[in-house]
């Protein structure tokens, strides 16, 4: 008599292809993975309108926005090999199309920390002001408003963000929008301050002007503000 184990039939199926399987038990987890939650899925790619804006942008950010132990540092510029300076004070971006002031103990920088800017200026690591051209738009408030939200969230990372100002601005002969935020944060670091001017009309090319400000203060805004004011 054959006394081998009888075998079910049909043989079970292997697990399908696919199938979720259970999620593993919190205490499974490691404590980064607990704390934070799972990794969130990559950004579906910008459609429509904010992606033929942005498409100068490269979306990169290379020296800036960088967390490492807990500290969120504005970007910083380097002052090697900067672009022309067609005066003492003024520094000349032939790609966007503009001049603008040079503050005293300013310095001009040679790769600005966002790709698709053109040129950059700073003060002691702790304020820059960046330069970019940009494509004509018919809503120069709400393109400003979305990349007013895009650099917040690149270069910011604010645990709370305020707006403090959001206006209609002219600037030599050129007609634009101004919004600026205002980023704190639940650890160590001081609050941060962005912001972000689209200029376009009859006096030049369309550009983009951002300022930014660790730690946030009424000397750093002045200083970013009359370098805003004098792109020409």
């Amino acid at each position: 008599m054959d006394e081998r184990p009888h075998r079910a039939w049909p043989p079970e199926e292997p697990e399908r292809r696919g199938q979720h399987r259970a999620r593993p038990p919190e205490d499974d987890l490691p404590p980064s993975a607990r704390r934070y939650g799972a990794p969130a899925p990559p950004p579906r790619r910008v459609r429509g309108r904010l992606g033929r804006l942005l498409r100068p942008v490269a979306l990169v950010v290379c020296a800036g926005a960088v967390i490492a132990g807990g500290v969120v540092l504005v970007p910083r510029i380097l002052p090697s090999s900067p672009p022309p300076v067609s005066s003492p004070a003024t520094v000349s971006d032939p790609l966007a199309g503009v001049d603008y002031p040079l503050p005293a103990g300013w310095r001009a920088g040679a790769v600005p920390p966002v790709t698709g800017f053109t040129s950059v200026v700073g003060s002691e690591g702790a304020a820059t002001v960046m330069v970019r051209p940009a494509e004509p738009v018919n809503d120069v408030h709400k393109a400003t408003v979305e990349l007013a939200d895009l650099y917040t969230r690149l270069l910011l990372h604010g645990d709370e963000v305020k707006v403090v100002d959001d206006r209609a601005v002219t600037v030599g002969e050129r007609a634009g929008h101004s919004r600026s935020l205002r980023a704190e944060y639940e650890d160590v670091n001081r609050p941060s301050y962005l912001r972000v001017v689209f200029l376009t009309g009859s006096g030049g090319p369309p550009v983009v002007v951002v300022g930014m400000a660790q730690p946030d203060g009424p000397r750093l805004r002045d200083e970013i503000d009359t370098v805003i004011a004098g792109v020409r």
